[in-house]
């Protein structure tokens, strides 16, 4: 990829929110050597948190842009985490997506493709990644889906 990262995001049309503040006794990131692991991000917009179960209230579409949603959120931690500058972002190592569903939802991999999906269209190569896609009988504030990663930089 030879274009930034900040005229990936314009040519896409993404604009990134503020870093979410932490909601309990917890840091947005903690970095070590030249890994960033980003605490769990919920899945909200900008009209607030997007709830409900897949498999019930919420069907695949919808769940996979809560996850995408994540990925914005999890993107803006992680540039908080390089003092702003996601050059230094080297390789996307590992996501997992924690999905709120029945007991017979089975399409797990399908929501968490929505930051997946992302994490490539803002990235490319670096963007490809190891994952989890885990299916949850409930999440924090009732939400739909949260996403956590681990990304290594420069």
């Amino acid at each position: 990829m030879t274009q930034t990262i900040d005229a990936r995001l314009a040519e896409l049309g993404i604009v990134l929110p503020d870093a979410p503040a932490p909601a309990a006794n917890y840091v947005p990131y903690v970095t070590t050597g030249d890994l960033v692991f980003v605490s769990g991000q919920i899945s909200r917009d900008e009209a607030g948190l997007i709830t409900g179960r897949l498999g019930a209230d919420v069907d695949v579409a919808a769940g996979r842009a809560a996850a995408r949603h994540c990925g914005l959120a999890l993107v803006a931690q992680l540039r908080a985490a390089c003092g702003g500058d996601l050059e230094r972002v080297r390789q996307v190592v590992k996501l997992t997506g924690f999905v709120n569903a029945t007991p017979e939802f089975t399409e797990h991999p399908q929501v968490i493709n929505g930051i997946s999906d992302l994490m490539v269209e803002i990235f490319g190569d670096r963007g490809r990644h190891a994952r989890a896609a885990v299916g949850s009988v409930s999440l924090p504030l009732g939400v739909a889906v949260e996403v956590e990663g681990v990304f290594r930089i420069a």
